[in-house]
């Protein structure tokens, strides 16, 4: 019986702490997600304060191209924080 004990004891010593790390790799995911989305959200903005401003020199096509980069780089950057959310769920 006590063996029993001992054993049912640490396989639960076990199995809370293997939960406790699934549950900070989920959160640490859940944070680079949030981070990838909000750095997607300020470059898109740089994009567009750039495109406006070429726009209000009268630059149509120079506009037209920052609103790209910015949509680029907002691209990138949420494939970024995709990546590094994926690689948290496997550590």
């Amino acid at each position: 019986m006590r063996t029993f004990t001992i054993v049912a004891m640490a396989f639960l010593f076990v199995f809370v702490g293997v939960q406790r790390f699934a549950q900070a790799d989920e959160v640490k995911a859940n944070i680079e997600d949030k981070k990838g989305k909000a750095n997607a959200n300020a470059e898109k903005a740089k994009g567009e304060a750039k495109a406006l401003t070429e726009e209000a020199k009268g630059n149509n096509v120079s506009a037209t191209m920052e609103r790209a980069k910015g949509q680029t780089k907002a691209a990138g950057a949420r494939i970024e924080g995709e990546a590094k959310e994926l690689k948290a769920k496997t550590e």
